[in-house]
């Protein structure tokens, strides 16, 4: 079995008998709804509320290995938990809490990313959201692919969620490149 696979099994196994909403996003999303490219860890995204990270963060780094010093207050000031499974596999698990988040969780959708491995994934129109707002050469690469494989975009769904991120960033370059390539897709 992919050693990724077996490590976001064990993680997200371990944030499901929890009962917390997480989904799996970046390179193994891209898998699913993208053109399938290698990645080197695992990009999940665990829904918090804001002020209420510390619980979520104490138990993740009880469990598993801070791949940095003090991972704790790594975690609560960039809100993403660096940690290794039991394999060694790095995960990056991003500390959720923007209504656009929330609505990835009660969106995200069960994938068989290998026989007996279902996890909660986001859908291709939350990738793309995620992958255009990162804004870097590799994330739009993503994206595109998204738009090849993927001919039932919900445009309106990315538009709207892209707008209001973009907005917190101040990023209408951000929003202007998406519609440019949502338009052009076939």
């Amino acid at each position: 079995m992919n050693a990724l696979f077996e490590a976001a099994q064990e993680v997200g196994a371990f944030m499901a008998e929890r009962e917390w909403a997480f989904c799996v996003i970046g390179g193994l999303a891209v898998q699913c709804w993208g053109e399938p490219r290698t990645t080197t860890d695992v990009d999940m995204t665990l829904l918090t509320t804001w002020g209420e990270e510390k619980p979520y963060v104490a138990a993740l780094l009880d469990r598993f290995e801070s791949r940095v010093p003090d991972g704790r207050a790594f975690a609560l000031s960039r809100r993403v938990v660096l940690i290794r499974a039991s394999n060694g596999r790095h995960l990056d698990i991003a500390l959720g809490a923007l209504p656009f988040e929330a609505e990835m969780m009660r969106r995200a959708t069960p994938v068989e990313f290998a026989p007996g491995i279902i996890l909660p994934c986001c859908t291709a129109e939350d990738l793309f959201v995620m992958k255009a707002f990162a804004d870097r050469p590799r994330d739009w690469l993503d994206a595109e692919s998204v738009i090849a494989r993927q001919s039932h975009l919900d445009s309106a769904h990315i538009l709207r969620h892209l707008e209001e991120l973009c907005a917190l960033k101040e990023a209408p370059e951000v929003l202007a490149r998406a519609k440019h390539l949502l338009e052009g897709r076939s």
